[in-house]
């Protein structure tokens, strides 16, 4: 029976998607097209120094050429800066932000020292008072925005990994250049947009209890989570352009068609499938492997 909600793939336009970020765009829409769910997509052009519109244009035609469709318009992330915001001022009305003045080097040093959770930041700027804030100011040292966090853990199920217990620290909510960061971002235009279904690269996993119990302070259901394992070179590291031919655009000029590409995608999660929508009748998340794909020299996937 058909599911109220949808999923979403949501890419970064900061550079041509490649193998990996291909096969997680694939098996989203797998997830959510298998479940009834509608399917949407989310630029995520935050960041403006990075984001590029013409990478966006490339990377939506490689999403349609390995068979994928989506349903409504696509959103820009950058147009929903006053919802990001909206939601900074319900949270900081509640008592649940502060200031923090410190570096990156600073932080850096603070969470390597032997003391609290590892990797968490240690509450530096959480009990400053008024005073204390505004020599900082006169400093000239930007503000970022924290959460004032109430739990240190927060436990999440992954349709993946199973029960997922995580860090929560005071983590960043607006960096110092008035930005909303990526942590807020994510949980509000999910919320707001209705996209219950998340499914993205595992590497996103260790962040997924930080938004979990954002979700939850800013009253959104937490989406259901499902972190796929990715696609990393014959090093074990992530893909990137020195690998070779990993982008739709490098594949298709060594002479390679996107109907090839394609059946190369679909083999790694079902050998007997070769366009999209012959994978999702046959799509079973049951029997999705766990391990990473390894991305070969000679072009071709196998099994980590």
């Amino acid at each position: 029976m058909p599911v109220p909600g949808a999923g979403r793939f949501a890419p970064s336009p900061s550079g041509d998607l490649h193998l990996g970020n291909l096969r997680t765009a694939l098996l989203a829409w797998l997830f959510a097209r298998s479940t009834g769910r509608e399917f949407g997509i989310r630029v995520e052009d935050l960041d403006r120094d990075r984001s590029r519109s013409d990478v966006a244009a490339r990377q939506l035609a490689d999403l349609a050429a390995i068979g994928l469709d989506w349903d409504g318009p696509v959103v820009w992330q950058s147009e929903r800066l006053p919802r990001h915001h909206a939601a900074l001022e319900r949270l900081t009305a509640a008592g649940l932000t502060y200031e923090c003045y410190c570096t990156r080097k600073e932080i850096q040093q603070a969470v390597t020292a032997p003391h609290g959770p590892l990797g968490a930041y240690p509450g530096t700027c959480r009990e400053l008072n008024e005073a204390e804030r505004a020599a900082r100011r006169a400093e000239g040292r930007p503000a970022a925005l924290r959460l004032r966090s109430e739990v240190t853990e927060f436990d999440v199920i992954d349709e993946i990994h199973g029960h997922y217990r995580g860090l929560v620290d005071d983590f960043v909510l607006r960096r110092g250049d008035g930005t909303p960061a990526y942590n807020l971002a994510v949980v509000v235009d999910d919320g707001e947009q209705g996209f219950d279904q998340v499914v993205r690269g595992d590497d996103l996993l260790p962040a997924t209890p930080r938004q979990a119990y954002l979700a939850t302070l800013l009253g959104f259901e937490v989406p259901r989570y499902a972190h796929v394992p990715l696609v990393l070179n014959r090093d074990g590291a992530r893909l990137a352009k020195r690998d070779g031919a990993v982008t739709l655009a490098d594949r298709l000029a060594a002479g390679e068609t996107a109907e090839q590409v394609t059946a190369l995608l679909t083999g790694s999660i079902d050998a007997t499938a070769g366009t999209a929508a012959e994978l999702l009748t046959t799509f079973d998340p049951e029997t999705l492997s766990r391990s990473p794909w390894i991305f070969e020299p000679s072009g071709l996937l196998r099994r980590g």
